[in-house]
């Protein structure tokens, strides 16, 4: 069933018609997800305005990606213009914080990247309450529900508009399985549910034909397989050397894709379309009883852009019972994590 929805979206691209006016905005735009991430945006036929934020360098990113010849304006903004860069804003991006360098976990990240995260939602919720929210920023995981926590504060909080962007999991399954069972990795849809860190990734290989006969012969090719979804992104901090982390694969914008197909997404059914489904981290109700508020699945979108529902995870391999086993205590943990930062703020 998982990979009959998300596969409804894996052929299409950018959608070719849109509404009057659709104003996104990407606080980070200056960084290295933030700038291709933008430049992605722009040619977007669904984006009638793009508002491009950062600490340093944004209005130069923004010069720069408004010479593409699309019909889109985009404009850059400063520390100082914060709210005004959020004003109207309907689909708001955050690839804000620190990357990661060798030896980093995401969850080593948190310190760094939770106030970041805090003080931009403080200023989404009150200057754009009602966008639609796609959080890249790590650790994922604890980073949605800070800004759900700075919502429920300000009185503003929709969990139907909150979303955590993991669908970089979803890629490099589909990279690394396609790789090993010669298939067409644009065709390979593996979902993948959880959260998007380490064992909170769950690949549900053996909904897929492709990743069924892998799974049922198991042994260390399995295994292997597995380990290189939960920690591909340590392959990419390793190589960058202390450069930086996974910045091109998080901003591609293919469909099926990461930060650009994602706004793609909540896009497509704001003008109208109907049974959008990707996979995306969101308030959840599938393991709550566990203290998983938050939880990846595939999710269908209303025409609001804002979630419809969510989907559970279906019939799962023993072994894959065996990772939802695992991911559970460690994503509650890193849940607590993200509302303890903002109920007992550090001083």
């Amino acid at each position: 069933m998982f990979s009959r929805q998300v596969s409804r979206i894996a052929a299409r691209g950018f959608a070719t018609s849109a509404k009057s006016s659709t104003r996104v905005a990407v606080l980070g735009a200056a960084g290295g997800i933030g700038q291709p991430l933008s430049l992605l945006l722009k040619q977007n036929p669904l984006v009638t305005s793009l508002s491009l934020y950062d600490i340093r360098g944004a209005p130069g990113v923004a010069a720069d990606v408004d010479h593409v010849n699309t019909p889109s304006k985009c404009v850059g903004y400063g520390p100082a213009d914060l709210e005004k860069a959020l004003e109207g804003a309907e689909i708001i991006i955050i690839p804000a914080g620190m990357p990661r360098k060798p030896g980093m976990s995401r969850d080593d990240l948190f310190n760094s990247n939770a106030s970041i995260v805090r003080d931009l939602a403080q200023a989404a919720a009150k200057v754009a309450p009602t966008a639609r929210i796609g959080i890249i920023a790590n650790p994922v995981n604890s980073t949605v529900p800070i800004v759900a926590e700075v919502f429920k504060k300000a009185g503003v909080y929709d969990p139907k508009r909150l979303f955590g962007v993991t669908t970089l999991d979803i890629v490099r399954s589909s990279a690394f399985l396609s790789r090993i069972a010669g298939s067409d990795p644009k065709a390979t849809n593996v979902p993948v549910v959880g959260g998007h860190s380490g064992v909170t990734i769950v690949p549900l290989l053996s909904q897929l034909p492709e990743g069924k006969k892998i799974v049922e012969k198991g042994g260390e090719e399995l295994a292997a397989l597995v380990k290189r979804i939960q920690f591909g992104g340590d392959e990419v901090v390793k190589a960058k050397d202390g450069a930086g982390s996974a910045t091109l694969s998080m901003a591609y914008g293919e469909p099926r894709a990461t930060g650009a197909d994602f706004a793609n997404s909540i896009l497509r059914a704001m003008s109208g379309e109907k049974d959008v489904t990707l996979c995306t981290y969101v308030e959840s109700p599938l393991y709550a009883d566990k203290g998983v508020t938050f939880f990846s699945s595939p999710v269908t979108l209303g025409t609001d852009g804002a979630v419809a529902t969510i989907h559970p995870v279906g019939q799962l391999h023993s072994t894959e019972e065996e990772l939802l086993e695992k991911c559970l205590p460690d994503l509650a943990k890193n849940i607590k994590a993200g509302v303890n930062f903002i109920e007992n703020p550090p001083k």
